[in-house]
């Protein structure tokens, strides 16, 4: 008996949601990347994705003017990708923050949990972005 194993999809299936910049912005997004995932089938671990959504958005939030943020969220292949792009140009800096500290850790924390993460300027600002491998064990997106 043959038995193969089922094929990924490798076209690209994404959105891009604008975020009004305040208290709810974070939680709107921790929802939208729940709801892709569900929606696409994506296995990847569901926790972590929105939970490092969650340090992005609130860090975009934090430490920029703009009125509004823009999540994207991209599958394709093996991973899934979120970016969150707002108006600062500065760059994220990875603090050392003390263990009792209530912040300051939020980039370790994507460091540790993503497959990869990074930022790049962009004309209006920055994106700074993770990804999530797709765990093995799992199905991929339906198509």
């Amino acid at each position: 008996m043959n038995v193969m194993a089922p094929t990924r999809p490798t076209e690209l299936r994404g959105y891009h949601v604008r975020l009004t910049a305040g208290p709810a912005a974070a939680a709107e997004a921790r929802g939208q990347v729940r709801a892709a995932i569900l929606a696409w089938k994506a296995p990847v671990d569901a926790d972590a994705a929105v939970l490092l959504t969650s340090e992005l958005v609130t860090n975009a939030i934090k430490h920029t003017p703009s009125e509004t943020v823009t999540l994207g969220i991209r599958c394709a292949r093996d991973r899934l990708r979120v970016d969150v792009h707002d108006m600062s140009p500065s760059p994220p800096v990875v603090t050392t923050a003390p263990a009792d500290a209530e912040a300051g850790r939020g980039l370790v924390l994507i460091a540790d949990l993503s497959a990869e993460w990074g930022s790049y300027r962009t004309p209006m600002g920055k994106v700074v972005y993770f990804t999530l491998a797709f765990e093995p064990d799992r199905t991929g997106p339906a198509t």
